[in-house]
């Protein structure tokens, strides 16, 4: 399995020099040209995906704003999707619409395609017209008689060393995808990595900061009962854990309610 058109791996992950205006210097993506036709300047759609992640947004807005990134910001791109791969499944958490949502159905029934090559293999997958492939003959042939699409490229998402995804575009109209796409595809994969990599590490962190706030609560809640009832941890714990069954509320409430009751004593 492979691209007609294989690009490097090396490049992914790997950010080029910048020019003033966030353009990468020398490099194909770095004209007006493709900054109209991509229809927004990279450095501004960065800067709004950048805002996106740091306002504390989940994973869906995460998913979703890449998405809609791809058709502005890759030369050709009609429709984006995101598919994850979660344990054997290859799972489409994100599209732009329909058409996208199509093509990645019919790619887990072929069990086949740019999008799921790009997950197993070490390079994007990318094919302009897929009329002509000789990579997915079956696939390529499903796709051109069912839907609009007429070329493909799937870009992977790398988070830490694990290839938990990839970023898909499809075009509607032949040999539109150059190797100016390509190039813009490999960049936006990467800020996608990055972003997915800090949304993943603030959840992490705020769920560390959680759990760390209940067991405090419910250490409290342990040692006033120890003190109230003159009984050790285990027994205050379990009159705390009984008490949960039977208000069917969460340990942690019943810890915060005992501290609450302990503090308006005192006050």
């Amino acid at each position: 399995m492979g691209a007609t058109l294989v690009l490097d791996a090396d490049l992914i992950g790997h950010p080029f020099p910048r020019q003033e205006g966030g353009a990468p210097s020398g490099h194909p993506m770095n004209t007006s040209a493709s900054h109209e036709a991509a229809g927004q300047r990279p450095s501004a759609m960065f800067d709004q995906l950048a805002g996106i992640i740091y306002t504390g947004a989940d994973y869906d807005d995460i998913y979703a704003a890449l998405c809609s990134a791809a058709t502005r910001l890759v030369e050709g791109c009609d429709h984006a999707s995101l598919m994850l791969r979660r344990k054997e499944q290859f799972v489409t958490v994100a599209a732009t619409d329909d058409v996208a949502r199509q093509v990645e159905e019919l790619e887990r029934t072929f069990q086949d395609g740019p999008c799921i090559d790009a997950i197993l293999e070490e390079v994007p997958q990318f094919q302009p017209d897929l009329r002509t492939s000789s990579d997915w003959p079956g696939l390529a042939g499903e796709i051109v008689r069912t839907t609009p699409v007429r070329g493909a490229g799937g870009f992977r998402i790398v988070v830490g060393d694990q290839k938990v995804g990839v970023l898909n575009m499809f075009s509607d109209r032949p040999g539109l995808f150059t190797e100016t796409s390509a190039d813009q595809g490999i960049i936006l994969a990467a800020f996608a990595s990055v972003a997915l990599a800090a949304v993943g590490s603030q959840h992490r962190a705020e769920s560390l900061s959680r759990g760390l706030d209940s067991n405090r609560e419910i250490g409290k809640a342990v040692g006033l009962m120890m003190a109230f009832h003159k009984i050790p941890d285990d027994a205050a714990f379990e009159i705390l854990r009984k008490a949960s069954q039977d208000m069917n509320l969460k340990l942690t409430e019943v810890a915060r309610q005992v501290v609450d009751h302990h503090n308006t004593g005192r006050g």
